[in-house]
């Protein structure tokens, strides 16, 4: 993984939602701003700029001179923490962000003839705020921008984009969705529930809250469910699946990590399937 440093912009006056602290509304049982923050945990050094509240993990706090000067103020805030060759650079409202979009744009940015990349929305729009940066030009487009103008509050983002040359990374269709309305909530909070999406997003909720970083096959698990309830009795679904856990746990205490849970899965579901054997054989 390229070395890089995180920026999120998490101090916009959330205008459209009523002035209700966005980086903390939940989607998913999850804050916005965590979600945003769970994309880049191998950053370096990951800065937020606004105001200071609870987050999933430690970061660097910071704010925009004036405070609510603005993306260019806030980037220039932020910026300034850091000290790797490359800047991700994100908005704290994208509940959809993924790890393989960050990937694709350290990707992309990694060219030597670029200043960075950013992502491109369905629509063909730019999205400066989903972004990663070379260090020294956006620096340098900053400190011109800021002299020439006489300082950077209240400037578009696109007189920073148009100064730099920058990859376009087409990524998934959610990649660059971003929360600016109430109804824009609703929506992630109804899409996260959908069947094909609602056991990841449960999981990774579980994961988060319990500080747990251990891969989970969800298919496995299901399996054996299915398994003890069928062949035993239904309340040993979840039991079986806790004793599971446990016992993967003790065994990942020498290293075992996601192949004690397989391994665990794995004789617990024969030990299954023979008691329901039992039990059809006269």
């Amino acid at each position: 993984m390229t070395a890089y440093d995180a920026i999120v912009l998490a101090g916009g006056a959330a205008k459209r939602l009523g002035g209700a602290d966005k980086p903390a509304v939940r989607v998913g049982g999850r804050a916005l701003l965590d979600r945003v923050l769970a994309t880049c945990t191998d950053a370096a050094t990951s800065v937020v700029v606004g105001g200071r509240r609870p987050t999933t993990r430690a970061v660097t706090w910071t704010r925009e001179e004036p405070q609510g000067g603005g993306p260019l103020a806030a980037l220039d805030a932020g910026v300034r923490h850091t000290s790797a060759e490359r800047v991700l650079v994100l908005s704290a409202d994208l509940p959809f962000l993924e790890e393989s979009t960050v990937e694709a744009l350290l990707a992309a940015a990694g060219q030597e003839d670029r200043d960075g990349a950013l992502c491109v929305d369905q629509n063909g729009r730019d999205q400066p705020l989903v972004a990663v940066y070379r260090a020294e030009p956006l620096r340098r487009e900053l400190a011109l921008l800021a002299t020439e103008h006489g300082g950077l509050a209240g400037l578009p983002l696109r007189l920073l984009t148009h100064e730099l040359d920058l990859a376009r990374v087409e990524a998934g269709p959610l990649a660059s969705f971003d929360c600016d309305t109430w109804e824009d909530i609703a929506a992630a909070r109804a899409r996260i529930r959908e069947h094909g999406n609602v056991l990841d997003e449960w999981i990774t909720a579980v994961k988060n809250e319990l500080g747990i970083e251990l891969d989970v096959d969800t298919g496995v698990l299901l399996d054996l469910a299915r398994d003890a309830a069928h062949g035993v009795a239904r309340p040993a679904a979840p039991l079986t699946t806790f004793l599971v856990g446990y016992a993967a746990a003790k065994a990942s205490n020498g290293g075992g990590g996601p192949e004690a849970v397989a391994e665990a899965a794995r004789k617990a579901a024969a030990l299954a399937l023979r008691w329901a054997d039992e039990a059809e054989t006269p």
